[in-house]
């Protein structure tokens, strides 16, 4: 096949999770040999729903998939599945493999160091033996990108890489993919990730359906897409303008009766020929509404007393003592380089089971999770959501939902079957109505479309409680008041 066919095409393909969730709709494009596109799209478009056609997950309901003969495809997941978290590394490498490979952990050695994972010469083997879920959620990321670059694909396939990987991860991944010689296609919401190695855009544009090709880079496209939805917006407001004036002329010349009836009628038909013209503004547009978090009342000034913390020094646990105290609004960011303890440290202060930290008794804890396993994936949104409040006004837990773009046979879903930022925003609107006095942040804009994300630090901004943030999202930290920031990868000073 030569170099410029096109290594994938999709043949005005359909496909739809049920009857209630369309994701593809008579789309066609193609994705030629050595491209590194991006695939965009708003939560809950079918952006990863469109990688599970390419890998043959899911099957077009009508239409036709290519894939060019002996192509090898790859995918990066943006998280573990629950069912591998268990495995050990060599476990979780083996199965990529349809057959036993005797070689394998020369194998495993060197992808590690692509992904810059590898462990000190002494703990390799104990590293191999060490099972998924023991590793952070940075050094479970690297893991993942380990997974689909062992499968030496032709085609690679990244769903949200830069999730959970901090400065120097992303720097590495960047580097990597810069001087990547195969076909790359890659979902992110990180512009400055995106731009330093993309061509070009594939938009999955949820209202028609269908996906457009983009040339340039991502933020050309995104002030592409803004500029034709202010286009259309002034369009119609035009419309709309000459849509009432007609209307009110017509009901006019209909009162003076006579011949002025047909004048009345042919305004009435321009009216409506206005109206038929007014073109839907792409649904893009729509982010979720200004929303704030109330916090707890009557807590103590002390919410949380920390007079020690574990952290992870060359892989070894480190108990580190110090004396701080969290005070009622204040807001802490923890930082330092994955793998160091910031999750554990989350984990521990919101379970209570830790020794050296102690939340005051009373105060409510909220707690976002970056793999929300503390939501029941077996409850809809709306259960979700009404368990987090004592109201229990489903009307009003509706109506919350909606402005987080919850809405229709959304909250009726499984918390399990929602995207990876839907999940996001049910955690969001959980937290509005939990009401907590102590909010623990761990990675809050993983997964979430680039036009939540000011809403989202908007509302933490402003919040009146307590707060600890864990982010390496330095554009996002910027627009969150911080008072104080703990710095995990160095000594701690009392």
């Amino acid at each position: 096949m030569a170099s410029n066919q096109g290594l994938i095409t999709f043949d005005d393909v359909s496909f739809e999770h049920g009857v209630f969730r369309p994701i593809l709709a008579e789309a066609s494009f193609s994705v030629r040999r050595g491209a590194k596109l991006t695939l965009m799209g708003q939560n809950g478009a079918g952006k990863s729903t469109i990688f599970g056609l390419i890998t043959g997950t899911f099957t077009p309901d009508e239409g036709a998939i290519h894939v060019a003969p002996r192509t090898r495809i790859a995918l990066a997941r943006q998280v573990v599945p629950r069912a591998d978290l268990a495995r050990t590394v060599r476990e979780f490498f083996a199965q990529c493999f349809d057959e036993k490979v005797y070689a394998l952990d020369p194998k495993i050695d060197a992808v590690l160091e692509v992904v810059n994972l590898v462990p000190a010469p002494h703990m390799a083997e104990e590293f191999k033996e060490r099972t998924i879920d023991s590793f952070s959620g940075g050094q479970q990321a690297r893991l993942l990108l380990a997974y689909a670059l062992i499968q030496d694909p032709d085609v690679l396939l990244l769903d949200e890489p830069t999730n959970n990987l901090d400065a120097e991860g992303i720097a590495h991944l960047t580097t990597f993919l810069k001087e990547y010689r195969k076909t790359v296609l890659v979902i992110s919401h990180d512009a400055d990730f995106l731009n330093a190695f993309t061509n070009g855009v594939l938009y999955l544009n949820v209202q028609t359906r269908t996906v457009e090709r983009y040339d340039g880079d991502y933020s050309d496209v995104v002030e592409d897409i803004v500029a034709r939805v202010e286009k259309e917006k002034r369009k119609n407001a035009q419309m709309e303008k000459e849509m009432l004036s007609k209307k009110e002329k017509a009901n006019f010349f209909a009162n003076k009766g006579g011949n002025l009836r047909a004048v009345a009628k042919r305004m009435r038909e321009k009216a409506e020929e206005y109206e038929e013209n007014k073109v839907e503004v792409r649904k893009e547009d729509k982010t979720i509404r200004p929303f704030t978090i109330p916090a707890q009342q009557g807590i103590p000034l002390e919410v949380m007393r920390l007079t020690s913390y574990q952290v992870m020094r060359a892989h070894v646990p480190k108990q580190i003592s110090c004396d701080r105290t969290l005070r009622r609004g204040e807001h802490w960011h923890i930082v330092g380089p994955n793998g160091v303890g910031k999750t554990t440290l989350l984990e521990s202060l919101a379970s209570g089971h830790a020794s050296g930290e102690q939340v005051a008794e009373g105060v409510t804890i909220g707690y976002y999770r970056q793999d929300f396993s503390n939501l029941d994936f077996e409850q809809t949104v709306l259960e979700c959501l009404l368990d987090a409040t004592e109201r229990k006004v489903e009307q009003e837990v509706r109506s919350l939902a909606a402005g987080f773009l919850l809405t229709g046979d959304i909250v009726q879903t499984k918390i399990g079957h929602l995207s990876e930022g839907q999940k996001g925003l049910t955690a969001f609107a959980r937290l509005v109505l939990m009401q907590p006095g102590l909010l623990i942040l761990d990675e809050p804009t993983n997964h979430i479309n680039f036009r939540h994300i000011p809403r989202i630090a908007e509302a933490l901004d402003a919040y009146s409680g307590a707060m600890l943030l864990v982010s390496h999202v330095p554009e996002f930290v910027a627009k969150v008041r911080i008072d104080h920031v703990l710095n995990l990868g160095t000594p701690s000073k009392s």
